[in-house]
């Protein structure tokens, strides 16, 4: 497999934002730089669609974590990216967003998502692009996207209303709110909650339970239940980036008020 270091970032920051490691079988991937949730600039979502390249080729591998560092999970991108950016620039970022998010539905090994804090936005899709998500009781989770004038792509939407339904789904995006994590678990968003002090007891409890069963049984599992919904999943991830990620006139504005509140 290809040792962790080759797995080229090109974000300049103290913390690797996309740090890929290997132990017993098990890939975990720590985003983020403990930093403003966790925020994930272009190169870091490019990073990770790489990472998942690497682990796409190790056949070793019985199951992929996706964590964030410092004690959160993601709050999506890192709307400093935008602040100056133009339309097509923005645009060209949910593109690549969206392959990250079908490059980690694609890995043909389970994979987890392990929310503490908050997963909103973009970081929200990256959990749902996993199996499963195992959250702390305190996390919140969400698409707060309207606020600033973004347009769900299709595919983002179709992540919440595959586990959902489309009702709850539209409500979720109408409200603009977050939702906490018992709340979440309570109707499908996400898999498991459990008390935030039993979060890496948990985690482990799951991974070890990974290992002990056949890695072939594992893979045919996932590709079993995906074959079984291609029909409702494939069309929504082809037209992802076919629309304008972003209102034209309110877009800048509302990132523009929201950098300006946040400054730091």
């Amino acid at each position: 497999m290809t040792p962790v270091t080759e797995i080229d970032n090109t974000a300049t920051t103290t913390e690797n934002p996309v740090d890929l490691q290997l132990q017993d079988r098990i890939a975990t991937i720590t985003i983020g730089t403990g930093q403003r949730f966790n925020a994930l600039g272009l190169a870091d979502w490019q990073a990770l669609e790489r990472a998942c390249a690497v682990m796409t080729a190790d056949e070793s591998l019985n199951g992929v974590v996706i964590r964030g560092r410092g004690g959160n999970f993601c709050a999506g991108s890192d709307l400093r990216e935008w602040g100056n950016a133009t339309a097509q620039d923005v645009d060209g970022t949910f593109a690549q967003m969206e392959r990250t998010m079908q490059a980690i539905e694609q890995l043909p090994m389970p994979t987890m998502a392990v929310i503490e804090t908050i997963a909103a936005g973009a970081g929200c899709q990256l959990a749902l692009a996993c199996d499963v998500q195992i959250s702390g009781e305190s996390a919140k989770i969400g698409m707060p996207v309207s606020r600033l004038g973004i347009l769900v792509p299709p595919a983002f939407a179709a992540r919440l209303a595959e586990r959902i339904g489309p009702s709850r789904a539209k409500d979720l995006l109408f409200s603009d709110r977050m939702l906490p994590a018992p709340d979440a678990a309570a109707m499908g968003l996400i898999s498991t909650v459990v008390p935030d002090e039993d979060l890496d007891r948990t985690l482990k409890e799951t991974l070890t339970g990974w290992n002990t069963v056949s890695a072939a049984s594992l893979r045919t599992a996932k590709s079993a239940v995906n074959a079984a919904l291609k029909q409702l999943t494939e069309q929504s991830r082809h037209t992802a980036v076919a629309l304008r990620a972003t209102d034209r006139v309110e877009f800048p504005q509302r990132v523009g008020a929201f950098l300006g509140r946040h400054k730091r």
